[in-house]
């Protein structure tokens, strides 16, 4: 047995789960969600709980169960807590801005960078703009705009700079060896 898929979703007060066979919507106060999940999966929802149980044995079923749960498991803290990435802009005149909702990035460039969420997505920029907060209720969602940002001016090995993911360590590179002056 999966050690993960069989272990219960804990659904806090406040969450409305619908189970229709195995399309699952999920309703809380930072947002909703909704997911069909593959058939050879028996979802069910009772007492404050979802659980999830595979129909057989098969490989590819067992595959599925602990992937199935964990989605669930993230469906349920997203739209109760909600999840965040943090990123880091290091390098002389890097800065970040908002302009209204859009992120707009001076990273080296000759123009800024505008960056234009989607729904359920927002940003934030810390006091001393060189800290943007990507949050939102999708975890994938949210994953993917902060590599997208990322993705912009990616940390270089030699000086540091570029945008980096908070906490995140940067191989460094040492320059050219055996200048002759």
């Amino acid at each position: 047995m999966s050690r993960i898929g069989r272990l219960p979703v804990e659904v806090p007060s406040g969450v409305d789960v619908i189970v229709n066979g195995t399309h699952v919507h999920i309703k809380g106060p930072k947002g909703e969600m909704e997911h069909t999940f593959p058939s050879l999966l028996e979802i069910s929802y009772g007492e404050g709980e979802i659980i999830v149980t595979r129909l057989s044995e098969d490989r590819k079923i067992r595959a599925f169960h602990g992937m199935t749960r964990a989605l669930l498991n993230n469906m349920v803290i997203g739209v109760t807590e909600g999840f965040l990435k943090e990123l880091e802009l290091v390098g002389v005149g890097y800065r970040a801005n908002m302009s209204g909702k859009n992120l707009v990035l001076n990273v080296g460039y000759s123009h800024p960078v505008e960056i234009t969420p989607p729904d359920g997505i927002t940003f934030d920029v810390a006091g001393d703009s060189r800290k943007v907060t990507v949050s939102g209720h999708d975890k994938q969602q949210v994953g993917q705009i902060a590599a997208d940002i990322r993705k912009v001016r990616p940390p270089e090995p030699y000086k540091g700079k570029g945008i980096r993911y908070k906490g995140e360590h940067v191989r460094r590179k040492a320059g050219k060896v055996g200048k002759v002056m």
